[in-house]
């Protein structure tokens, strides 16, 4: 389980392996522009305690990219760096669009039914690379519930009120109501 994040804290993007012998490093960047990343100052890791800036950026495929990093001139050092997650202040960072939301905004969120009913809170956003799946801690105990994180399956996010609402999908909905307080 990774650290701790303060959720001032945005998650955009994850070193990678070294590259070359000049303390490269690969960059995985989740931001829409994978180049964007670089416009983001400073990156710190999960604790705030460490900076990091880009000096130079080239996209080498999709959203992976190779940087060079400020301070960062030995492949040894870029190696301590792998898989490290890299944040910004959520307040650096554009208001998203109608119907999109930063992950990091739905951390938290108390997950109801269309009836009001409350499932549980969500805990995490799993990407595994289909969709967006929110996994949500039932209020009441027992295996986290998996949803696919879609119109259809989620048809209302209230940000303000901390709150969104859920459709169980069919499979976990059956004669098992265990899940719902």
């Amino acid at each position: 389980m990774p650290d701790a994040v303060a959720p001032s804290l945005v998650l955009v993007g994850r070193f990678g392996a070294a590259h070359g012998v000049r303390g490269e490093i690969r960059l995985k960047s989740f931001t829409g522009d994978p180049a964007a990343i670089r416009d983001y100052a400073p990156l710190t890791d999960a604790t705030s305690q460490r900076k990091f800036k880009i000096l130079s950026l080239r996209v080498i495929k999709d959203d992976m990219c190779v940087v060079r990093i400020d301070r960062i001139t030995e492949r040894s050092a870029a190696e301590a760096l792998t898989n490290l997650d890299l944040y910004v202040p959520r307040d650096q960072l554009p208001p998203p669009d109608e119907d999109e939301f930063y992950q990091a905004d739905l951390l938290g969120l108390r997950a109801h039914t269309e009836t009001g009913a409350h499932l549980g809170d969500v805990i995490q956003v799993l990407d595994f690379g289909a969709g967006d799946i929110l996994e949500i801690r039932p209020a009441i105990g027992g295996e986290t519930l998996l949803v696919p994180f879609t119109k259809a399956n989620v048809p209302h996010v209230d940000l303000a009120q901390r709150t969104l609402t859920v459709i169980v999908p069919v499979e976990i909905d059956g004669d098992d109501k265990t899940l719902i307080e």
